[in-house]
């Protein structure tokens, strides 16, 4: 098995680091326009499998899509990261092309590989790559509700001082400030974290996840790229791996939840085919307003790519 990452920067880095140590794979591409710079990460990394127990081949390439050929998941994590005071949808110009002219190259050489993308803004940039690469929807899918339910539930934890891996939650929409957390489908240990939060402190903690991204920019000046990449990773592994785990994808949608034809964020179980099935889960009228709002936000983004006339 064979994983290409395309964009050796801190997301892509991370994320076939993690890959590596996963020890899941046979070998990790790591592949960027920067001279020396993925085979110089690529090194390094493999330098770590002494000490971290892993066999996993990595190597990097500069812009030689050859070295990627046969791949069985290629992650684009391509484009320019977010700066304080710029929103996703600020780098629709620029990035769309980056991500139309990578998947090109992916295809051509990985025509059977199942494309996870990490590309900012992430919907249209799942989007762009599945216009592009021409593939069954299944196929092509985007890393976003992963990061954001871990870090959703990553402040339940704080705020309980209890264990992260015992909060599971459900997070819809789109990748910004427009996502929709859901507490009805949040638990701790099984207990509904409602019984756990009050109201209003859960409202706060569902607004800090929807500002995440935001707020680690701000403090970094850059967007964040540990928990990115590990989410990404996660996704890998459940193709790769074939387990048919249950993680929210940015997923192209053909009626489910009453809409069509729009990548958006919702459950789905993930396997060696991608995107084995989409989980429809029983709205309230509150929840489904939400992620309608949620829904025309990123159809206007991806309004802003179809008035680019790129397809």
């Amino acid at each position: 098995m064979k994983v290409s990452v395309i964009g050796a920067g801190n997301v892509g880095a991370t994320c076939a680091d993690i890959v590596a140590q996963k020890d899941i794979v046979n070998e990790v591409v790591l592949l960027d326009i920067k001279e020396n710079y993925a085979e110089g990460k690529a090194l390094d990394i493999w330098e770590c499998s002494p000490v971290n127990y892993y066999d996993t081949r990595v190597t990097g390439a500069t812009n030689d899509y050859s070295k990627t050929a046969g791949s069985d998941v290629v992650v684009i994590t391509s484009g320019l990261p977010r700066k304080p005071g710029m929103s996703r949808d600020d780098l629709i110009g620029t990035n769309a092309k980056i991500v139309k002219s990578v998947t090109e190259q992916v295809i051509a050489h990985s025509p059977n590989a199942k494309i996870i993308v990490v590309s900012n803004p992430l919907d249209v940039m799942t989007y762009t790559a599945y216009l592009t690469a021409k593939k069954p929807s299944n196929e092509v899918f985007g890393m976003a509700g992963v990061l954001d339910t871990a870090r959703y539930r990553s402040f339940l934890a704080l705020e309980l001082n209890c264990s992260p891996k015992d909060i599971q939650a459900v997070l819809m929409g789109g990748h910004g400030d427009t996502m929709v957390p859901l507490p009805r489908y949040t638990t701790v240990a099984g207990i509904p974290v409602t019984e756990l939060v009050d109201s209003k402190r859960l409202d706060e903690i569902i607004e800090r996840t929807k500002k995440g991204g935001g707020e680690i920019v701000n403090l970094l000046g850059t967007s964040g790229w540990y928990a990115p990449g590990s989410a990404a990773a996660q996704m890998v592994e459940a193709v790769v791996r074939d387990t048919q785990r249950i993680f929210p994808s940015c997923a192209w949608l053909e009626g489910q939840y009453g809409l069509e034809n729009i990548f958006l964020g919702v459950p789905t179980k993930l396997g060696k085919n991608g995107i084995e099935e989409i989980i429809e889960l029983q709205l309230n009228d509150e929840e489904m307003d939400l992620l309608n709002t949620s829904a025309q936000h990123v159809r206007d983004v991806m309004k802003v790519l179809d008035d680019m006339n790129m397809f």
